[in-house]
Parts: C-alpha cells; sequence; structure tokens
C-alpha cells in the first residue's frame, strides 16, 4: 500500500519536476544560444566594419585629370624649313656636306612650316647661354601653367605636389623651384625636378603625380613636362647627333590632376592603367639616345641606328603587360593560344597581333618623328585616322619631347572627337630605354566649343597631306 502511495505521488511529483527542470535548462540553453547568436553578430559585424575601413583607407584613390594646357609660342618664334637652312649656314660650324644631309632629313622629317624655336637658336649668329635658356624655360612652363590655372580655376596655394620634368636642362635652382618661386606656391609642398629621362619622362612624372596623390589626401597635382632647346642645340658634324636639330622643337604642358571625389564631376579624364617599361640594363638599350661630347669635344645627344629595333622591342615588352589589363577575352585568348603554338609546338606562323582598336578610341603616339609613327602604325594595324593626332602635331610643331603626347590629346579635343567613357591609349618613347602607356578614360564629352587649346584658331586647316618627301626651295 505504502509502495502504491508512493509512486502516485512521488512520480507525478518527479514528473512535475523534471517539467520544471527541463524548462529551466530549455530557457538557460535557449538564453545562452541566443547570448551566443548575439556576439557572434557582434563580432561578424565588427570584423565587417573593420574590413570596410581597411580597404576605405588602403584602397587605390582614384585619379582624376581636371584639365591640361599645352604652350603655344609667339609668331616671332616660328621657324619655317627655309629660315631653319638658313641660319643653319649662317652659323658657320656645319660642312656643306652636313647642311645637306640636314636638309635630307628635314625634308623627310614630317614637320611643317610652321615649328617653333627659341630666339637664343634664331639669333645671327646664335648666342646660347644659361639666361637664354631660363628665358625659354620660364617662358614655356609659366605659359603652360598660366593657361591651366585660369582654365581650372584652381588656386596656386591649393597644389600640394608638383612634379616637372626636362631631360636636358638642369639648373639650379631647379625648375620645380623655379614653379615654387613664381607662384609663390606653399612651403610643404612636395616637389620633385626630374632630369636625363627622355621624350617619355612625362608619363613617369604623371605616374609619380599618382603614387603621391594615394598618400597626400584632398590635394591636387601639377604636373610640367617640357624640353629645352637654346643649351642643346648642336653645333658640330657628328652626323648622328644632327638628327636631334632636325625633329626637336620649343614647347611644353601642364597638367592638373586630383584626388578629390567632388572634383570627379568637373574633371575630364580619369586614369585606368599607367604601365612602364624599362630596357636599360640591355647595353644597346642603355646607349641608343646617348649625350656625350664628340671629337672635338662639342656636346650632343646621339642617335644609334639600332633606334627603331630598341623601340619596337621595347614596345613589345610593354603591350605584353599592357594587354591583359585592357583587351577583351577572344583577344587574349587568340594571342595565348597563337603563343602556345609557336612555342610549344614550334608550328610556324606569324605572331598574333592583338587588336587595340578593341580596347581603345583614341590613340596619342609620341611624335618623335615620321619613322617612329610608321612603324607603329604598320605594327598595331591603325589607320589614318588614328595616327592623325600625332602625325598633325609632328607636323605643326615638331618633336616636343615629352609634352608631344598633350598636344595629339589636346588637337582630339578640338577635333570634337572626345566623348564620355572613350578609352585614350597614350605612349612614349625615351633613353634609357623606356616604353611608358597610360590608359585614361573620358568622364565626360569635351566640347571644342568651350575649349582653350594651341589648335582651337587652326583646326579647321586640319589634317594636312604631308608627302614623303617635301622638297625645300634653294635660296
Amino acid at each position: 500500500m505504502k509502495k502504491i502511495v508512493f509512486f502516485l505521488f512521488f512520480v507525478p511529483l518527479s514528473a512535475v519536476f523534471f517539467m520544471h527542470y527541463y524548462d529551466g535548462i530549455d530557457d538557460l540553453w535557449k538564453n545562452c544560444r541566443t547570448q551566443l547568436n548575439n556576439e557572434v553578430v557582434v563580432i561578424a559585424s565588427s570584423v565587417m566594419v573593420f574590413l570596410a575601413i581597411v580597404y576605405y583607407m588602403t584602397r587605390p584613390r582614384p585619379v582624376y585629370l581636371l584639365d591640361f594646357s599645352c604652350y603655344k609660342p609667339e609668331n616671332e618664334r616660328k621657324c619655317t624649313r627655309e629660315m631653319f637652312m638658313e641660319r643653319s649656314g649662317l652659323a658657320g660650324t656645319f660642312t656643306e656636306e652636313n647642311l645637306a644631309f640636314q636638309r635630307k632629313i628635314l625634308e623627310r622629317s614630317g614637320i611643317g612650316q610652321e615649328s617653333y624655336f627659341p630666339e637664343a637658336v634664331l639669333r645671327v649668329p646664335p648666342n646660347p647661354n644659361m639666361a637664354e635658356a631660363r628665358k625659354e624655360a620660364e617662358m614655356v612652363m609659366f605659359g603652360a601653367v598660366d593657361a591651366l590655372l585660369e582654365k581650372t580655376g584652381v588656386k596656386a596655394k591649393d597644389i600640394g605636389v608638383l612634379v616637372v620634368n626636362c631631360s636636358l636642362f638642369n639648373p639650379t635652382p631647379s625648375l620645380s623651384a623655379m614653379i615654387v618661386n613664381h607662384y609663390k606656391l606653399r612651403g610643404n609642398i612636395t616637389s620633385y625636378n626630374l632630369g636625363g629621362m627622355g621624350c617619355s619622362a612625362g608619363l613617369i612624372s604623371i605616374d609619380l603625380a599618382k603614387q603621391l596623390l594615394q598618400v597626400h589626401r584632398n590635394t591636387y597635382a601639377l604636373v610640367v613636362s617640357m624640353e629645352n632647346i637654346t643649351l642643346n642645340w648642336y653645333f658640330g658634324n657628328n652626323r648622328s647627333m644632327l638628327v636631334s636639330n632636325c625633329l626637336f622643337r620649343m614647347g611644353g604642358a601642364a597638367i592638373l590632376l586630383s584626388n578629390k571625389p567632388s572634383d570627379r564631376p568637373r574633371s575630364k579624364y580619369q586614369l585606368f592603367h599607367l604601365v612602364r617599361t624599362h630596357k636599360g640594363a640591355e647595353d644597346n638599350s642603355f646607349r641608343c639616345v646617348f649625350q656625350e661630347e664628340d671629337s672635338i669635344g662639342k656636346i650632343g645627344v646621339a642617335l644609334s641606328k639600332d633606334l627603331m629595333a630598341v623601340a619596337g622591342d621595347a614596345l613589345k615588352t610593354n603591350i605584353t603587360t599592357l594587354g591583359p589589363l585592357v583587351l577583351p577575352l577572344t583577344e587574349q585568348l587568340l594571342f595565348f593560344f597563337t603563343l602556345v603554338a609557336r612555342k610549344v609546338f614550334k608550328m610556324r606562323i606569324k605572331p598574333y597581333i592583338p587588336d587595340f582598336k578593341l580596347a581603345f578610341d583614341h590613340f596619342c603616339i609620341h611624335a618623335g618623328g615620321r619613322a617612329v609613327l610608321d612603324e607603329l602604325e604598320k605594327n598595331l594595324e591603325l589607320s589614318e585616322w588614328h595616327m592623325e593626332p600625332s602625325r598633325m602635331t609632328l607636323y605643326r610643331f615638331g618633336n616636343t619631347s615629352s609634352s608631344s603626347l598633350w598636344y595629339e590629346l589636346a588637337y582630339t579635343e578640338a577635333k570634337g572627337r572626345i566623348k564620355k567613357g572613350d578609352r585614350v591609349w597614350q605612349i612614349a618613347f625615351g633613353s634609357g630605354f623606356k616604353c611608358n602607356s597610360a590608359v585614361w578614360r573620358a568622364l565626360k564629352n569635351v566640347n571644342p566649343l568651350k575649349e582653350k587649346n594651341p589648335w582651337m584658331d587652326e583646326i579647321d586647316k586640319f589634317p594636312v597631306h604631308v608627302p614623303k618627301v617635301e622638297k625645300i626651295n634653294e635660296s
């Protein structure tokens, strides 16, 4: 009887207790699980926020090109081909054979009748000296920067980075210091002066400015690219050095970059890629453009007969790096399969040249000379329309060294060809030997009617036909 009573009393009581205890355990587990879930959510959220902050702080900042300006010298600085030959003869330092050699080069150069020389070179007799060289530098640099500041409305005091490149003229104080002094730039400006880097130094300056804009927040970078003719006119009779006299002309450009997000709506372009190739480890590349003294001690820049081969090799290396960044997948696959067929299976087929016209809308190829442009037109299979900015720049302004790319882009803008979303490929070659590429994307349509650049008052005259050989009238 007691067992029955105990069973009837204890079992229900145990059951009630167990159920209550179980509910307590379940509530405890639910509470722990809820708390654990909350902690996981908090930790996960914290990690995501931390990673977002790290990404925001370390991500490459977009680099915008607000605007650029190319210097157009006064009409008094114009030099026809006939004037060039006349002044060369009156200099009294060139042999008759070398005067004839210069005439031959000039007739085939692709340079027209209105390129520019500094005053010291055109005088009779010429009087190149440090004062005249400074005068030329100030005229070009300040002329380009004045026009740029006027176009953008940016105050000189707001510029935080300054990069100036001029290969052959490096005075003390430097050219960058001359700009700082003239415009009274702020005392903590980050400034650099690049010398001896040849015609490709313009894109090297852009690359340096881009790297600095990744470090310095909310600032402007001013890039000035030019060459100086006054102290670098060659008065000897080494033919490899005389070629430079026939090709290089006076000119320069100023470019304003920004990393401010607020500047994007008013900027013209955004920099997407910049690929640099340096072949200086190879002796024939290193010496193909070489400044030295001739046999009688006169300094000049000698151009090697291997220059075109060296330039072609540098371009090949450069576009091998650039191609995967810009080409459609189909072009990359065709290039890869052709390469495998030739290298692995030893098939006798031509190397596949990717169609870069599928990647770019406009081409700005350094106007170093007619031979360079002919070679690139052939190798890249470009049309006359694609080559027009480069050929017209060579014809109108000559080889202005590192600034030639900007005269070419200014020509494209003046023709009203730049539309929003267009991709521009700038290709530069220079001593060392270097090949550099920059890829820009247009952020808006460029209205030529609102532009101020050196082409605007004469753009309707271009393009013009440039014969293979244009004879110079005998005096």
